[in-house]
């Protein structure tokens, strides 16, 4: 499905991906984890088009995309969400996912898929995209609109960053259900276990390369230690969907 070969990127005269090779299969959930300013941010972005590589090729479906825009990338069916997803003001939810779909939905529609990603649909189809909005809100949000766009390849980056235990563990039910909810490849950036234990193979990066691959077991044991102190916890029910 997606394939990088021999792929290279040197910024400022400091090389941040160096000779990467990696093979990615359909319909599979795959982690890439290590430490700060391994390259796994600058990777996803390369795969997605916002970065172009110095040298290498990158294949997806067995198409050479590596001088595709991101437009193009995303109407072959790759979707990227950003650590700290985009708000808009003006902009409903419901405007968003239509959008999203780039064509007509219902607010029924839009309602089903807001739920799966574990939202009272009632509640956030008709509100801003804006700062009313908690970090997990917009993260499940967005979700949704990767879920409405029936991608084959999800990539995340960092979806755990800048959101609360509570929103934390909602986002992991997400994730774990990822396989229903997108039908092609998740591919996530994290440091944290519970994401890395459900993926089908984690990737492990450092200084630039691709150290390991195998499954989140060998790569915490021998390699890594993971990151659980990150999230700050709110009251107890904040933000939970009244029924």
């Amino acid at each position: 499905m997606l394939e990088l070969k021999d792929v290279c990127f040197t910024r400022d005269n400091k090389k941040i991906l160096n000779n990467i090779n990696l093979k990615i299969d359909t319909d599979k959930f795959i982690a890439i984890t290590g430490p700060n300013g391994s390259g796994k941010s600058t990777l996803v972005k390369m795969i997605m088009g916002i970065e172009n590589p110095d040298s290498g090729k990158i294949f997806f479906d067995g198409k050479d995309i590596t001088n595709l825009r991101i437009n193009e990338r995303a109407k072959l069916g790759i979707s990227f969400a950003f650590q700290q997803p985009v708000k808009f003001k003006g902009i409903t939810v419901f405007d968003l996912l239509k959008i999203a779909i780039g064509k007509h939905i219902t607010k029924k529609e839009a309602c089903e898929v807001l739920s799966q990603v574990g939202l009272c649909a009632n509640e956030y189809i008709d509100r801003e995209v804006n700062g009313s909005l908690s970090g997990g809100e917009l993260k499940r949000i967005e979700i949704a609109t990767v879920v409405l766009r029936g991608s084959k390849l999800a990539i995340f980056d960092e979806p755990e960053a800048g959101i609360d235990l509570w929103s934390f563990n909602n986002l992991i039910e997400v994730f774990e259900h990822m396989r229903e909810l997108v039908n092609g490849t998740t591919l996530i950036i994290s440091h944290q276990e519970r994401i890395l234990n459900i993926a089908d193979e984690v990737v492990l990066m450092k200084r630039g390369k691709i150290e390991k691959i195998g499954n989140s077991k060998e790569i915490l044991e021998n390699n890594i230690k993971p990151n659980i102190n990150c999230c700050k916890i709110k009251k107890a029910g904040e933000n939970r969907c009244q029924n």
